[in-house]
């Protein structure tokens, strides 16, 4: 037999106040005479020894009253056979898995609350210890303290569903920097709560569990489950035109074996719904649903992704943010600029440009930072800051496109396309070849894929000439070539950007490309890809989030809003770059809490952009751990206990006869008011 609180065993001195009272009677008597004592003499010794026998019935019942008293006040138990065990008087950390994956049901009650219900069952083991932990994917400042059984249930019961999932190697380490500072050298035993999903438990393989702690894993009872979630969304061309048919793409994935038919996707652009398609999707399979909407104003317009599925409803709805007909900035840098100005009259006649010229000569290289493309035409030679300035502009995402001039200088163009990344630039000699005729090009190109829908077909039924003036070797896109198979069009990626590099100039003397059907498509379309892809939503489980602002100062302040949510997430700018971390949930101050939406970014109470946010895929992932998997996992190491299931309704008993043995106090408390019911029994009807 072992006792939980040993130091009360020091109360069995108390014994010695009822001993010391009936060895020592101090009660003075007065002596009586009387005439014949003979009777009284029979009488006196028959009544003292009954009253000894009395007294000490009395002092039996007495100390063995305070013993059993004594001993139920330090718990004995007897141990268990369990090599295991459980240690009552050490430090106790308790992990409530409170991820968004628990909030699928089981007879109709949530995981979250089974998991609660049994925790609070667990609680009543400990119901007299100190050291308790609670730990949950919150990680906040008040996990960090230890304190009693009541105080834990009354934080259990404002638990809720945290936006940031952890893997368990992180629960661990989190719960290892309590015990190290709490309780460093003694015996601990940590419990986790989960539904152990796969997708954010991350490699258990790799978790190995200190020999000096044992830890219990309670695992629902799960099996993988349906659930539709969005996997991703992305429009059919780099932006929205407002007042025209635009197509968004949404794929959408089903994480269960069994299928989904007919299940209806909805599009709501600014909470109105302007689009529906019915997919079906194969157990864990996807599809892709087609929704066609326009949009009547510029600007940023909030978008929405809804469908029914239960039980896991966080992930029916997926937030994002399309901006609808931006500005398309053009910058047109010109030495030798053909008299019809082709270029100038190509995007000025069409809102959606803002088309600025200027002398290569003499003009202000900070005009390219906010430009989306650059055309040269008849630029002479490229040097110096304007060099720079361009390599600069293309390899952090800008489009550059290239008309030759008449005669190019070959030293300065030679290299400046081969920091581009296109080499092998050949001066054509004089006298120039004669005119070639372009072939037909490729509609099966993706660049192609909507000038043909726009052009007509008598306008490519006599295809352009050109006189080229240089010669390069084709990387990346031939998009157009001669009849002799050289390059007269190419898309190469240098970068984040673009290079499109034409073989010959603009002017009539050096082709007809500038007067026919395909030159305005053409221009078109490269200023259309220019358009950097609209990022239409961000996910809470990116470490860091990349977004373009403009004339941003080093020193600048950018808030996140949503309705009454303001923080100020870690940030810094990097160029035109704004880099900021999103804060995990023990990040936030008390109250707040991070919700799938809309954020507004702002500086100085200005209004600079609109974010949708996401929770992420992992969650959506509805496939669990088995029982049998964690002990396969955990086999080598014998401090890790795996249950089989937390509905075992013996659950708590299980553990207490496994690992704490079978407890004696109840005995001895009864056992304390049996004696003290046969005192009461004894000074009654024991009279004589």
């Amino acid at each position: 037999m072992s006792f939980l609180y040993p130091s009360f065993l020091f109360g069995l001195l108390a014994v010695a106040v009822p001993v010391a009272i009936h060895l020592f009677n101090f009660r003075r008597t007065r002596r009586m005479f009387f005439t014949n004592v003979s009777l009284l003499k029979t009488v006196q010794t028959e009544t003292k020894s009954f009253r000894r026998l009395k007294h000490y019935l009395i002092l039996a019942c007495r100390s063995l009253f305070i013993i059993c008293l004594v001993l139920a006040f330090a718990q004995p138990f007897i141990p268990s056979k369990s090599k295991l065990g459980l240690s009552r008087s050490g430090l106790t950390s308790l992990y409530l898995d409170n991820s968004y994956s628990m909030q699928n049901e089981q007879n109709e009650k949530r995981y979250l609350d089974i998991a609660t219900g049994k925790l609070d069952q667990l609680l009543g083991l400990f119901r007299n210890a100190t050291s308790l932990q609670l730990v949950t994917n919150d990680f906040s400042s008040q996990e960090q303290a230890v304190g009693t059984a009541d105080a834990l249930r009354d934080r259990v019961t404002t638990v809720r569903f945290a936006h940031t999932p952890r893997s368990l190697q992180d629960v661990y380490r989190r719960q290892l920097n309590l015990l190290a500072t709490n309780n460093p050298t003694g015996t601990n035993q940590l419990f986790w709560f989960s539904d152990f999903q796969k997708s954010t438990a991350g490699d258990l393989a790799r978790l190995k569990i200190d020999t000096t702690n044992r830890l219990f894993l309670v695992p629902l009872e799960t099996k993988p489950t349906r659930n539709v979630f969005v996997d991703s969304v992305w429009l059919s061309t780099p932006f929205i035109r407002e007042l025209q048919n635009n197509t968004l793409n949404v794929r959408v994935r089903n994480s269960g074996e069994e299928s989904v038919r007919s299940l209806p996707v909805k599009l709501s652009i600014d909470d109105a719904q302007v689009s529906t398609a019915s997919v079906t999707l194969p157990g864990r399979g996807t599809a892709t649903a087609t929704l066609n909407f326009n949009v009547t104003r510029k600007g940023y317009r909030r978008g929405r992704i809804s469908f029914e599925d239960y039980p896991i409803t966080f992930d029916n709805n997926y937030y994002f943010v399309i901006q609808a007909s931006p500005s398309i900035r053009v910058v047109h840098l010109y030495d030798q600029k053909s008299g019809a100005n082709y270029v100038e009259n190509v995007y000025g006649n069409d809102s959606l440009f803002v088309r600025r010229s200027f002398s290569a000569q003499n003009v202000d290289v900070g005009q390219l930072k906010n430009a989306d493309l650059v055309v040269l035409e008849g630029v002479a030679q490229v040097s110096g800051a304007l060099r720079n300035e361009l390599e600069r502009f293309v390899r952090q995402g800008g489009s550059l496109a290239v008309f030759p001039p008449t005669n190019p200088d070959g030293t300065t163009w030679s290299s400046f396309f081969a920091g581009l990344g296109v080499g092998g630039v050949q001066m054509q000699g004089q006298p120039l070849p004669p005119v070639q005729p372009l072939s037909a090009p490729n509609r099966q190109n993706p660049f192609f894929r909507d000038i043909f829908e726009q052009s007509s077909q008598q306008g490519l039924l006599n295809l352009p000439d050109a006189v080229p003036v240089w010669q390069w070797r084709a990387v990346g896109e031939r998009l157009l070539t001669l009849r002799n198979g050289t390059p007269y069009l190419t898309q190469s990626r240098t970068g984040q950007g673009q290079v499109y590099v034409f073989a010959s100039p603009l002017t009539t003397e050096y082709g007809n490309l500038a007067q026919h059907a395909l030159f305005v498509p053409i221009m078109y379309k490269i200023a259309a890809l220019s358009v950097r892809p609209q990022r239409t939503a961000f996910s809470f489980d990116d470490n860091t989030v990349e977004i373009p602002v403009a004339n941003a100062a080093p020193n600048a302040v950018y808030k996140l809003k949503k309705e009454k949510l303001e923080i100020i997430p870690i940030q810094r700018v990097n160029g035109n770059q704004l880099l900021m971390e999103l804060p995990k949930s023990n990040q936030l101050s008390a109250g707040q809490q991070l919700e799938a939406g809309y954020y507004e970014l702002t500086l100085n109470d200005r209004t600079e952009k609109l974010m949708a946010f996401n929770h992420g895929n992992r969650e959506s992932q509805m496939d669990f751990y088995t029982p049998d998997e964690l002990r396969r996992i955990f086999a080598g190491q014998k401090n890790v206990q795996v249950f089989d299931s937390i509905q075992d309704e013996d659950f708590v008993e299980e553990l207490r006869q496994q690992n704490l043995g079978t407890n004696l106090w109840k005995y001895f408390v009864i056992a304390a008011l049996v004696f003290l019911l046969a005192e009461v029994a004894v000074i009654r009807f024991m009279r004589g």
